[in-house]
Parts: C-alpha cells; sequence; structure tokens
C-alpha cells in the first residue's frame, strides 16, 4: 500500500473512573485492529493513567490529567518527521470503520484541509484528521475545538464511546462477565 503521509494517534490515556477498571485492556485492541485495516501509515498510542501492553508503540504522557489536548500533543510530538497528519482515534471507540479514516484521509489529500472530521448523522466524532500546520493549534479541550472540514460516514456507523461497563458491545465481553453495580 503506498504511504499516505497520515498515521494515527490513538488516545488512550484516561483512568476510566467511570468505567471502574481499566477499560482499555478491554477494547484498545479491537481499535487497533480495525485502525491497522485502514491506510494509514502507522500508529502511535498514547498512554497516561494506565500501564499497558498494546500490539502498537506506546508513549506515555505525563500530563494527561490535563485533558484530551494535552494526550494528543504527547501523540503528535511522539510521530516521526515524515507524518504529515495525524488521524486521531479513540481508544474506547471499537466500532470504528477502518472506511470512515480513509475517508477523512481521502478528503484531506483531495482538499488539502488543515483539519477533517467524520460526522454520523451531523454529528461531529472520530476520527478526526490535522494536518501538520494544525498540530500547534491543539488545546486541553482536544479536537473538537479545531473546525474542520467534515466527512458524512452515516453509512459507516459510529465508533462508539465506552464510558461504562454496560455499554461493551457484546462481541467484546469476556464469556464471564458481569458489569460493576452501578
Amino acid at each position: 500500500m503506498a504511504a499516505t503521509g497520515a498515521w494515527a494517534v490513538v488516545l488512550a490515556a484516561g483512568a476510566s473512573s467511570r468505567f471502574g477498571s481499566p477499560k482499555q485492556r478491554l477494547l484498545l485492541e479491537p481499535v487497533l485492529e480495525r485502525v491497522r485495516r485502514s491506510s494509514v501509515d502507522g500508529v502511535v498510542v498514547v498512554l497516561g493513567a494506565h500501564e499497558l501492553e498494546t500490539s502498537e508503540r506506546t508513549v506515555h504522557c505525563p500530563e494527561w490529567e490535563r485533558g484530551p489536548g494535552a494526550s494528543l500533543r504527547c501523540g503528535l510530538e511522539a510521530l516521526p518527521p515524515e507524518a504529515e497528519a495525524a488521524v486521531v482515534v479513540l481508544g474506547d471507540g471499537p466500532d470504528l470503520s477502518p472506511e470512515a479514516v480513509d475517508r477523512v484521509i481521502d478528503v484531506w489529500r483531495a482538499q488539502g484541509a488543515d483539519a477533517v472530521a467524520a460526522t454520523y448523522d451531523s454529528v461531529r466524532l472520530h476520527p478526526v484528521l490535522l494536518g501538520r500546520k494544525a498540530w500547534s493549534r491543539t488545546p486541553d479541550e482536544g479536537a473538537r475545538t479545531i473546525d474542520a472540514v467534515l466527512v458524512p460516514c452515516d453509512d459507516l456507523g459510529p465508533p462508539g464511546d465506552v464510558d461504562y461497563a454496560d455499554e461493551v458491545p457484546e462481541s467484546l465481553r469476556p464469556t464471564r462477565w458481569s458489569s460493576p453495580d452501578p
């Protein structure tokens, strides 16, 4: 596959306090499998609250508590010099479509936009692509506050956002699963 210039930054630094345990242990690898099926040139996973073993390169963000933007900045700094863009993906979005990643890359390539974001039923979600020019504008709130060209991905379905144990898709639940009491 030809190089796209786009690398994935997978944000997995949070404490998972609402989940009740490190949800990344359950959700991160399925997200990484989906990212690898896209056309990104490589992947960097940003960790913070929890140390995890992953199948991809990781970077620890000591300022992860400042917010997703701080974690994203750590991931951006870890990208190689040849990376022209970062596709931001959440480590707790197990339904991410590789085709959504490819769509934001394709629109970025075609239009040269600094930022491109997927939408689902007119709601802006992930993935979000940031061209290198936009990297220095990343606030602590993260990429959601950066103006972006919007790419409809309604036909692909949203990536998901698992905050609580009872939101884990059935296909990812261990055989002896019991979600923590609310």
